[in-house]
């Protein structure tokens, strides 16, 4: 849980993904059925190609859904001669549908784990110090029969990227060979610069954005030329602190199928849009000491398997010397990034693996292993040392032989990683204290400053910092504090240190950091992935000032955007006597995460106007669009805070095409479904009236670099308007009572404009 000032905000953790799919403390029902009873045989055809075949339907929890894609995955996992292969189903394949959000299930069948926990122990833990995919159990049945108790692991996907990090089509890559690593594979995920062609990594980097390369190079070369004197260069392209993490964890856990081992994989990389590159682990099955090579000497000659003895005594800077491990040789070679890394180690250690941690992790394996034990039992093509007795004993401190590899008993393994672990000289250092960390209000406004102050010792002056952001996937901004008496902190010299820092936005989410000459400690413990959050006061609109007017949620003909798109679109008014500002604003279309779009900062609008956001989540293009999309079939269109309070919150059911969803009377009344009036009144002609003035209206010349002229024998023109893809208008004429206007467009920019005329009718005009 995020510890916090006031109420908690905007954090995120892994417990706010998830719902009962990934509940740690059910087991899922998963029921595949197939028209063909030679499924397995195709299925395993079908898996050299990486092709899904056509299930003829599959139920989750009692929920069924037809024609979905299945296919076998994994590669050491896989074999066609086992009858309990891993999963890959895909709901959408065929056809548009999802369970609880989530279109790919990926389950995976629990190999080389005589304890039945690893995988989704590792993740367990993992989720407290980094966003990690959830996990837990699922039984699973094929056309009736039970082929046997799975791991029921969240896939990463852009959904899952999307979630945790607000974007989804930035450079993404599965760090994993994508014709799966073996003792004889030369090129490995490695992050070593490799030169400029992109065809260098490609056997390593598997791309799942539409580009990337350029930015994984970038990585790369960036990494390989990192020393103390140029870290700010490495900061900005890859996420240190969340590294450190995952590191720690590999080599704590001694999880050798990943980066630190001899295949240097299973990982994902995700580029935010603040530019840095995040780790993501993937693949957990043989966490706990199961794969023993690490690729190096350590592993004796030619980097062979390690035994239990040398698990339990693997060291905490493997590789730290080795230039085939960049991401480590590079980094803990720095410092400053030594220290941190090892304070994020101390934590997990004194955490997880003491058993006086609030995580100790033999508490969470024996209520898994209670929750799952009949159908452990129940299953029969489980793997052959997966018997009733390892499944206790290895969870102790029983070594089983697994088809090649060890698995330790997970309770002996861990047990001597603290015993050995507790007596080296980093470990027996003395950590900075950080005690009584207090702003100086708890309330500061938007646009005012608030000072932090905190108790700190066993650290040098200069090395206290604070690290602080405005939003959830910002860069945390670091800033030193003072222990001098000039900084809100007291007298100098008394162990209190302080810094000011700027309140930019409604939650400002702030650590500490504090090192000495052997290392560090941070303010929460499990910073920067846990902070603490300020709330800020701000100015807020009431209900009834500003009202959704109008709501389109299936344009295919209407309008268009700027970019020449049939998008959605939501039209706000003001509906006050003053000017409105929109700062601090979110809109959503769901009931359960309100806070989806902030509105761009400085936007205001004056009374009796109109504003229009398209729902389109083109977030790059020019102009107002939210994150999200409306669903014809209705749901919700919400403005709100993020302290809770809700300006506005409409639902709507099933829309006509092309038909708006406004406002009778404008800006007050009750919604009906009508013609759309875009960016204007809503009390329009009757239909046929509509039809008629539409008909009979005429603007030209279109496209034109002067005067605009504007016409209409049939019916008068009361009111123009230019407006332009902002929603902006430009000029404003009313009372006019012509048959024809002409308005003198030679001053605009060149570009495209919307003419409104009497507040019913929207007109594209081009301006060159």
């Amino acid at each position: 849980m995020k510890k916090i000032i006031l109420l908690l905000l905007t954090v995120c953790s892994s417990a706010t993904f998830g719902q009962s799919l990934y509940d740690l403390n059910t087991i899922q029902t998963i029921e595949i059925t197939f028209a063909q009873s030679n499924w397995d045989a195709l299925l395993d055809a079908a898996e050299a190609s990486d092709a899904y075949i056509s299930a003829q339907s599959v139920s989750i929890n009692g929920t069924v859904f037809p024609n979905v894609g299945a296919k076998y995955k994994g590669n050491s996992s896989y074999n066609a001669s086992q009858v309990k292969n891993p999963w890959h189903l895909e709901l959408d394949t065929y056809v548009d549908q999802n369970y609880q959000g989530y279109t790919d299930i990926k389950l995976s069948n629990v190999i080389f784990d005589p304890s039945f926990v690893r995988e989704a122990l590792g993740y367990k833990i993992l989720g407290n110090y980094m966003d990690v995919p959830l996990a837990n159990y699922a039984k699973v049945y094929v056309n009736g029969t039970y082929i046997g108790l799975y791991t029921n692991v969240e896939s990463i996907s852009k959904k899952f990227v999307d979630s945790r990090f607000g974007s989804k089509t930035n450079a993404f890559f599965d760090c994993s060979p994508p014709a799966g690593a073996g003792p004889t594979s030369t090129n490995l995920p490695s992050l070593q610069y490799l030169g400029t062609n992109y065809t260098s990594y490609e056997t390593a980097y598997e791309m799942k954005s539409d580009t990337g390369w350029d930015d994984l190079i970038d990585l790369t070369n960036t990494l390989s030329t990192t020393t103390s004197a140029n870290t700010a260069l490495l900061e900005a392209k890859l996420d240190i602190d969340r590294t450190m993490w995952f590191l720690a964890y590999h080599n704590l856990f001694v999880n050798l199928d990943s980066y630190i081992g001899q295949f240097k994989q299973n990982y994902y990389l995700y580029k935010s849009d603040n530019g840095q590159f995040n780790p993501i682990i993937w693949d957990l099955n043989m966490c706990f000491g199961v794969f023993g090579s690490t690729g190096s000497s350590t592993g004796g000659p030619g980097g062979g398997t390690l035994s239990t003895t040398q698990k339990k005594q693997l060291s905490h800077t493997l590789h730290s010397t080795e230039s085939a491990w960049p991401l480590v040789q590079k980094l803990l070679a720095i410092p400053t990034y030594k220290k941190r890394y090892l304070a994020h180690y101390k934590t997990m250690l004194s955490e997880v693996v003491s058993s006086t941690g609030s995580e100790y992790f033999l508490t969470d394996a024996q209520a898994m292993q209670t929750l799952i034990y009949a159908d452990f039992v129940a299953d029969v093509n489980k793997f052959s040392y997966q018997t009733t007795a390892n499944f206790t004993n290895n969870l102790n401190s029983t070594d089983v032989s697994v088809t090649g590899n060890t698995a330790p008993g997970i309770t002996g393994l861990l047990s001597a990683r603290n015993t050995y672990l507790s007596a080296l000289s980093d470990f027996t250092a003395t950590q900075p204290s950080i005690t009584t960390v207090t702003p100086s209000t708890t309330s500061p406004s938007v646009g005012g400053t608030v000072s932090i102050t905190a108790n700190v010792t066993n650290t040098t002056t200069s090395t206290v910092y604070l690290g602080y952001r405005s939003a959830l996937n910002d860069i945390f901004v670091k800033t030193q504090m003072f222990d001098d008496g000039a900084h809100n902190d007291g007298a100098a010299g008394d162990n209190v240190y302080g810094a000011s820092i700027p309140v930019n936005a409604v939650a400002v989410q702030y650590y500490i950091y504090a090192e000495n000459t052997n290392v560090g400690a941070f303010s929460p413990a499990r910073a920067e992935h846990e902070f603490y959050t300020i709330n800020a006061t701000y100015p807020t609109i009431t209900a009834g000032q500003l009202v959704v007017n109008e709501i389109m949620a299936s344009n295919a003909t209407t309008v268009t955007d700027q970019d020449g798109e049939y998008e959605d679109w939501f039209e706000l008014y003001n509906n006050s006597s003053v000017t409105l500002s929109l700062d601090n604003l979110y809109a959503s279309d769901s009931q359960t995460n309100k806070l989806k779009w902030v509105f761009p900062s400085g936007i205001t609008m004056a009374p009796g106007t109109y504003l229009i956001i398209w729902a389109d989540q083109d977030l790059t293009q020019t102009g107002y669009h939210a994150d999200f999309k409306f669903s014809a079939g209705g749901e919700n269109c919400i403005l709100s805070y993020a302290n809770g309070t809700e300006v506005e919150n409409i639902v709507f059911g099933a829309q006509t095409t092309d038909m708006g969803y406004a406002r009778i009377p404008n800006g007050t009344g009750s919604f009906v479904i009508q013609a759309p009036t875009f960016n204007a009144n809503n009390e329009s002609l009757s239909a046929n009236q509509f039809e008629l003035f539409n008909s009979s209206l005429k603007l030209y010349p279109n496209p034109t670099s002067n005067s605009l002229t504007i016409s209409n024998n049939d019916f008068a023109i009361e009111s123009v308007q230019v407006i332009n893809l902002q929603g902006q208008v430009l000029y404003k004429s009313n009372a006019l009572n012509q048959n024809e206007v002409t308005i003198d467009l030679s001053n605009y920019s060149n570009g495209m404009y919307f003419v409104n005329v009497n507040n019913k009718t929207n007109i594209k005009v081009i301006k060159k």
